[in-house]
Formats: structure tokens, C-alpha cells, sequence
């Protein structure tokens, strides 16, 4: 029987590709006021070493990490990919949308631009990314003191509702929420391989036999490396 897409390695059950995308300053900083950052350097940080910094880390281009978890009794292998928010680097970013199995779409809720902009995002990846592709809205920097919150939490649900997508407001400095965005979406999209795995006409290898002609196999690839 043919394996599902993901399932290609004995130490981990599923391997499964992630995309964070949001806007970024040129210099972006896991907490500082000043810049425009959304912070989802500092969530894979978080999600994928257990660590935070208030240091500037900017992302030229795509950056990844690889964190291996358990997940309703299956090892998980979730690669991630960070992206660039910079207009520069939308051709490099966009490269990696077909690959991806789940997105997330990072605002910063101190910052309401960041947060208009997430239409913009997902007609990107309306445009780039598979059909199928699990999306996920997260509203970074809750922790930060009311008075500087742009974007209420009522405000970030009625956006996730509107395009039927989950939502949650996180925080990379105390860690909020953090491990359940990711598990989250990685249930959903293990969920969705095992059902596709179970019905023969979606499985990733095909078999055609041309008339009169032997068997032929083809096995789709995703445009990202492992």
C-alpha cells in the first residue's frame, strides 16, 4: 500500500512543512516599540529552542528550524519555515508556498498595519499556495500593556471567522499559547494526510497503465528540501 505523503523516514510517522509569513521591519526586533516586526522570528525561537531575545534578528530571505514532537500517539517531524515580510524578498518567499502544508499568518496586535496587511497575505497565498493548504491567524505580542494594543482580540476572531480559519493570540516573551498554535495546526494537517492516505484516488503515487503499454509511477515532490 502506498505510504502518505509525509510519512517517509522510521523516526518520525509524519514529516509536515510550515510557513510563517507577516510583515517585517528592516530591523526587526522580538520587542522593541519602535520597529515593525511582528515577531514571528522570535515565535519559531520560541516554539522550536524553548528561548526568547530582545537582540534585532532579521530575516534575510527564509530561515527554517525543525522540532520533532509527539502528537496524538505519532511523532511529528514539523519543519519551519520563516520568511521575509520585506516587498525585497516576495519572490523568495512566495517560492516556498507550494510546498507548504500549513500556514501561519502572524500580525502584531500593537500594530494595525500589520494587521490590514494579513488580506494582503492571503490573496498571496490564494495565488501561490496548494488548495488544501491549512491556514491559521495569530495575533503576536498579547502580552504587551492594553494601552499600546491596536488590534482587539474581538477584531483578530471576526478576520479568522470571516475567512474560516482558527485563531489565536500568542506571546514569544511569556511564551503564550505558543506550543498550542503549532500543535494546532499540525493536528489539523495530520488529520487531513490520514484522511487523504484512506481514499485511493488522493494518495501521493499514482498508477497508469497506457494502453498496451507497461505501468508507469509517478510521486509528486514538494519544492522544499527536507
Amino acid at each position: 500500500m502506498a505510504a502518505p505523503p509525509a510519512r517517509a523516514r522510521a523516526d518520525y510517522d509524519y514529516l509536515i512543512k510550515l510557513l510563517l509569513i507577516g510583515d517585517s521591519g528592516q530591523m526587526a526586533s522580538c520587542y522593541r516599540e519602535h520597529v515593525h516586526g511582528v515577531g514571528k522570528s522570535c515565535l519559531l525561537l520560541r516554539f522550536s529552542d524553548g528561548s526568547f531575545t530582545t537582540s534585532f534578528i532579521t530575516t534575510i530571505g527564509i530561515d527554517f528550524k525543525i522540532r520533532t514532537v509527539e502528537l496524538d500517539g505519532k511523532r511529528i517531524k514539523l519543519q519551519i519555515w520563516d520568511t521575509a515580510g520585506q516587498e525585497r524578498f516576495r519572490t523568495i518567499t512566495t517560492a516556498y508556498y507550494r510546498g507548504a502544508m500549513g500556514i501561519l499568518l502572524v500580525y502584531d496586535v500593537t500594530d494595525e498595519s500589520s494587521f490590514n496587511n494579513i488580506r494582503n497575505w492571503i490573496r498571496n497565498i490564494e495565488q501561490h499556495a496548494s488548495d488544501n493548504v491549512n491556514k491559521i491567524l495569530v495575533g503576536n505580542k498579547a502580552d504587551m500593556d492594553e494601552s499600546k494594543r491596536a488590534v482587539p482580540t474581538s477584531k483578530g476572531q471576526a478576520l479568522a471567522d470571516e475567512y474560516g480559519i482558527k485563531f489565536f493570540e500568542t506571546s514569544a516573551k511569556t511564551n503564550l499559547n505558543v506550543e498550542q498554535v503549532f500543535f494546532s495546526i499540525a493536528r489539523d494537517i495530520k488529520q487531513r494526510l490520514a484522511e487523504s492516505d484512506s481514499k485511493p484516488e488522493d494518495r501521493t503515487i499514482s498508477i497508469n497503465r497506457p494502453e498496451g503499454g507497461e505501468a508507469s509511477a509517478s510521486q509528486k515532490s514538494a519544492c522544499c528540501g527536507s
